[in-house]
């Protein structure tokens, strides 16, 4: 396990949280939350593509929307995005244009696989991949309790 603070590991919980309201609205279970460098928790998303047939909103991708209207490239360069899984190649994306500096994720993308239906039109290349990989890339630190954001799956 890597050297998280109990505040950080906490940002990890309150997404599991987020992602089993997600289940409970019908969505699938994957929560997202944007910290700023001091650890105030700044923006909170859950899946909805299914509540707002939008197959493109996932927690994360919500998450870097908000944020890219609300704060500067020098401010989002010193956040963390935390997220119960880790991010799909969309989501990386997304993460990696809006240059947020770190991302911390719980559930390892292969772990997801095995709990979750797998779509049919599913990129395989790893949402870390695209993530470390781009220009200006965000430090990725995952996957951290693995087996808690497990649980959100079967609760």
């Amino acid at each position: 396990m890597t050297n998280l603070t109990e505040t950080e590991l906490q940002h990890l919980r309150t997404c599991f949280d987020i992602a089993r309201a997600a289940k409970q609205r019908g969505d699938t279970p994957f929560g997202a939350c944007l910290v700023d460098q001091n650890g105030k928790v700044l923006l909170e998303a859950g899946n909805a593509t299914v509540t707002n047939q939008d197959v493109t909103a996932h927690a994360e991708s919500e998450v870097v929307r908000a944020a890219s209207k609300h704060y500067s490239p020098d401010e989002l360069d010193k956040m963390t995005l935390f997220s119960s899984a880790e991010p799909c190649a969309m989501c990386a994306g997304a993460i990696a244009w809006s240059g947020i500096g770190r991302v911390v994720y719980a559930l390892g993308s292969k772990r997801v696989e095995q709990l979750d239906q797998p779509e049919p039109h599913i990129p395989t290349v790893s949402g870390r991949t695209i993530m470390e990989t781009a220009k200006g890339a965000p430090v990725v630190i995952g996957p951290v309790l693995e087996d808690e954001a497990a649980a959100v799956f079967s609760d």
